[in-house]
């Protein structure tokens, strides 16, 4: 049988696994639920059964190659930094627990920002757009930054996780503890809490369906794009970007979201770059966790890479 791949996404809420041949065509995907309020051990646990057995149904007898995995936070060699969203994720040595699960095969690991980002450039909106920016809009809030082809992953591999921004004059010279970061009011999640303070229980379909009629879910609305512009436009001020691509979830509400964008970057920046959706909004960090498989079986180097004393030349 020939050799496949497999490519694991972690979210906060959910699992996204697929199988693909050497090429990175996809065989098979399956989602499963993060169990995030069991902690880090049961979320592993979900995605290696979710792996195995996603092998066994479309590669029965394969060969695995190669493991790519993109994950929230800024995984590391003995565990994942930045990465509130499930408890134990931080001290979890994801690529060694793995490793052990699937007989030692060659790993790969990534933020998941950086994994779309990077099949975005090579493939995606963002392919030919030097610099570019990657902007993802889903349960949490973060960038990616794209020059020369390649996502910059900064010197601790933290680069373009915005969600920790100063909202505010007041909050220079605090800790972390002592103020509120961006990402609070400013994602996915953060926007469905604020909505929740309006209407109990609403979804976020229902919360884009209802703001057009609802002035209190409109003032909701409103902030949220205020706020996220203003970081967006100093990011596009700091990089001149050819293009941003916008992917994750909030993207299904692109007719909301992106004309605000759109009309604070035209204003506010002496070159606005082109905005546009992210090609593959949705799910570009599984694919880029399969490219990310292909390239640990054939021991080649990423788009990924790591600035340790500043920009070249």
């Amino acid at each position: 049988m020939p050799a496949v791949v497999l490519g694991i996404d972690f979210g906060g809420t959910k699992i996204a696994v697929a199988v693909g041949d050497l090429d990175g065509n996809r065989l098979g995907a399956v989602t499963v639920p993060a169990a995030a309020e069991s902690g880090a051990a049961a979320s592993l646990s979900a995605a290696i059964d979710a792996g195995r057995g996603l092998l066994a149904r479309v590669a029965p007898g394969s060969t695995l190659a190669g493991l790519g995995v993109s994950t929230f936070g800024i995984p590391g060699p003995s565990g994942v930094a930045l990465a509130p969203a499930i408890d134990g994720w931080a001290e979890l040595p994801l690529g060694r627990e793995l490793g052990a699960a699937f007989d030692r095969v060659p790993i790969r690991l990534v933020t998941d920002v950086k994994a779309a980002a990077q099949v975005e450039a090579d493939r995606g909106a963002l392919a030919g757009c030097d610099p570019a920016v990657y902007l993802n809009l889903g349960t949490g809030l973060a960038v990616a930054i794209v020059a020369g082809g390649s996502v910059l992953a900064g010197r601790h591999g933290a680069s373009g996780e915005i969600g920790y921004n100063l909202r505010g004059l007041g909050d220079v010279g605090l800790r972390l503890d002592d103020r509120t970061p961006l990402e609070a009011t400013v994602s996915g999640g953060a926007l469905l809490a604020a909505a929740a303070r309006v209407i109990p229980g609403i979804t976020v379909s229902e919360f884009f369906q209802a703001v057009a009629e609802d002035r209190a879910l409109a003032g909701v609305l409103d902030a949220f794009l205020t706020e996220l512009s203003f970081h967006l436009v100093n990011l596009a001020v700091a990089v001149d970007p050819q293009r941003i691509a916008v992917g994750g979830g909030l993207v299904r509400s692109w007719d909301l979201i992106g004309p605000r964008l759109r009309a604070a970057l035209d204003a506010a920046v002496p070159y606005p770059p082109e905005l546009v959706i992210a090609a593959f909004p949705f799910d570009a960090p599984l694919i880029g966790a399969l490219a990310l498989g292909v390239a640990a079986a054939r021991e080649r180097p990423t788009g990924v890479v790591t600035l340790q004393k500043g920009i070249p030349g």
